[in-house]
């Protein structure tokens, strides 16, 4: 995949529970020397995030019903407007799947458009659809209600639940969303191989906590 800047995919991650303002701020840093696209932080951190990163290239990403989805749809768009005025760029909501699952393709949908609504267009959202637990039809109307609904992405997986990111997932949901819409594959990456067969089947970022790593891979692959 000649051409491709790879570290320009690259949300550069760490949202597990017990990280320290320590490790955000190493995280910011290898996001700078990199030049990764985005680091992505639970909202406690975004305006430590944001400070750290102002004057760089590198977008604050953070949550919004992470990781389960399943909360009240005015709390989670709540989240998600205070994680903007707090220095957000960009926002990953996880879709509510218990009511994708349940059929009611109107709340998903409404919950979807109250997100987008709270980030008032100075953010763009994500949807995390966590594809590895939906029927591929499902996984194909969960990408619909995410266009629908104004979302800027669809997102794999949160990597908090059953296997992440695959390649026949991503081949799904760019098919479903076409060519101009986003498509975020996030969950167990953690080599450049992988990285790029996923962007090969359509995958337009990469969520990963493995940047540094995927990025020594790559720059040693082109040597």
């Amino acid at each position: 995949m000649s051409g491709i800047e790879l570290n320009r995919l690259i949300d550069h991650t760490i949202l597990k529970p017990e990280a320290t303002v320590d490790d955000v701020r190493r995280v910011c840093e290898e996001a700078e020397r990199y030049d990764f696209f985005s680091v992505c932080v639970n909202t406690h951190y975004v305006k430590f995030a944001a400070e750290e990163l102002e004057g760089s290239d590198v977008k604050v990403c953070s949550i919004a019903g992470f990781p389960l989805g399943a909360m009240n749809a005015e709390a989670k768009a709540f989240e998600a407007a205070k994680a903007v005025q707090d220095g957000a760029d960009e926002i990953d909501m996880v879709m509510n799947i218990g009511a994708l699952k349940s059929g009611d393709s109107g709340h998903v949908l409404k919950d979807i458009e109250g997100v987008v609504k709270a980030c008032g267009g100075r953010a763009i959202v994500k949807v995390i659809i966590e594809a590895a637990i939906l029927t591929d039809d499902e996984k194909r109307l969960a990408c619909k209600l995410a266009v629908d609904g104004g979302a800027s992405f669809v997102k794999t997986s949160t990597g908090f639940g059953p296997p992440g990111a695959s390649v026949e997932d991503v081949r799904i949901m760019r098919e479903s969303v076409g060519e101009s819409f986003g498509v975020k594959a996030s969950g167990g990456i953690r080599t450049a191989a992988f990285a790029l067969e996923l962007v090969e089947a359509g995958a337009s970022r990469i969520g990963t906590s493995s940047g540094v790593k995927i990025m020594e891979e790559w720059l040693k692959g082109r040597d």
